[in-house]
């Protein structure tokens, strides 16, 4: 009897993160045959994890493209992913998350009626335009998905309230712990991995770092431009300094640079690889973000996250008291953030809080319900 062939599906920097274990753990396991497709819908940051993590993809769409919309991103990736799923033949679909690939990845399997499992299946933020398109793109897999893989139990019940199979959904943590410890596992073992920052740190030793990043799509415009000016009020104070690694969407650049560039205490620096945005976690004070991945990987480091964002799809690090939420005002943004850098006391409520979203074994627990079928 053959193995079952397992291929999993992937296009962004964020999902390759997510992934990366999984595949590991594919790949050593003697119940799989492991095959890797990626759309590179991201490519130059898609290509820095697959090179730090050793993932050599058996079939590349290459789809990015400057100034592509939404709608010929999805047809572009829907036929392709179709034409890998007609060579391949797979027994199983592994798609992540929320991003256009996954979305479409999941209705080319559905299509040719090829199982789909589903990690970090059950986030919903209640609102189909935060974050835009994602909220819809992980509700839409959500309806056909063969196995859920939710990360914590809260995403379970919110499948579960959407009449979802019991039996098809599974509490498996967040993947992202598993790859955060083993990326931290490698930085520790050859430290040159990370040594990128090492200026930076040196230029801002004795102040307080805080980490940025911003790059969703529903914040364009008003939202973005008030994040910068958050930022260049808090960078008025001497004891911090700000380390901005600036997405490279021209919504989010052009304003950055125009807000913040040449202030003494702010470095806007290019978009990190996995193992230096690992090391800027572990040297922040604390992370302002409106991204999903940092508001899990930073508590597992002990970091406090404000999310400046209206509403967040992983509400149980804002009912932890890891994250909080605090939009996209600049004047309560930066009220949030002055309060922990100077209440000792609410800081260290924040810093100590459990982090909710996985234990670092959440690859092995879907490679094992991969196998049960």
């Amino acid at each position: 009897m053959s193995k079952p062939r397992i291929l999993t599906i992937f296009g962004t920097r964020p999902e390759a993160i997510k992934l990366f274990p999984l595949i590991h753990a594919l790949e050593a396991d003697s119940r799989f045959e492991s095959r890797v497709c990626v759309s590179a819908q991201h490519r130059s940051m898609l290509d820095q994890v697959l090179s730090i993590a050793d993932i050599r993809p058996d079939h590349d769409l290459d789809l990015m493209t400057e100034g592509q919309t939404l709608d010929e991103l999805t047809a572009r990736a829907l036929t392709g992913i179709g034409k890998v799923l007609d060579e391949e033949k797979p027994d199983w679909v592994v798609v992540q998350g929320d991003t256009t690939t996954v979305m479409a990845g999941a209705i080319a399997a559905y299509y040719r009626k090829i199982p789909v499992c589903h990690i970090e299946a059950g986030l919903r933020s209640g609102d189909i335009y935060q974050p835009w398109p994602e909220e819809v793109n992980r509700r839409l897999v959500g309806t056909f998905a063969r196995l859920h893989c939710a990360p914590t139990q809260t995403s379970a019940d919110a499948l579960l309230k959407e009449n979802v199979d019991p039996a098809c959904v599974h509490v498996t943590g967040n993947t992202v712990i598993d790859a955060l410890k083993w990326v931290t596992g490698r930085i520790e073992a050859q430290p040159s991995l990370a040594s990128g920052l090492a200026d930076l740190e040196k230029r801002f030793a004795g102040k307080r770092i805080i980490g940025i990043t911003s790059h969703r799509r529903e914040n364009f415009g008003e939202g973005i431009q008030n994040i910068a000016n958050a930022v260049k009020r808090i960078a008025s104070r001497d004891d911090i300094a700000v380390i901005f690694p600036v997405h490279m969407n021209p919504n989010v650049r052009a304003v950055m640079n125009e807000q913040l560039e040449g202030l003494g205490n702010v470095a806007l620096i290019e978009p990190l690889d996995y193992p230096h945005f690992a090391r800027l976690l572990d040297i922040s004070h604390l992370m302002l973000t409106d991204s999903g991945g940092v508001q899990e990987e930073a508590p597992a480091l002990g970091k406090p996250v404000l999310v400046m964002r209206e509403t967040t799809e992983r509400p149980e690090g804002v009912e932890a008291g890891t994250a909080k939420l605090v939009g996209t005002d600049t004047e309560t943004i930066v009220r949030e953030a002055e309060h922990l850098l100077d209440d000792h006391e609410a800081y260290a409520l924040m810093a100590r809080a459990h982090n909710p979203f996985g234990d670092g074994h959440s690859s092995q627990r879907i490679c094992d319900l991969l196998a049960a079928g």
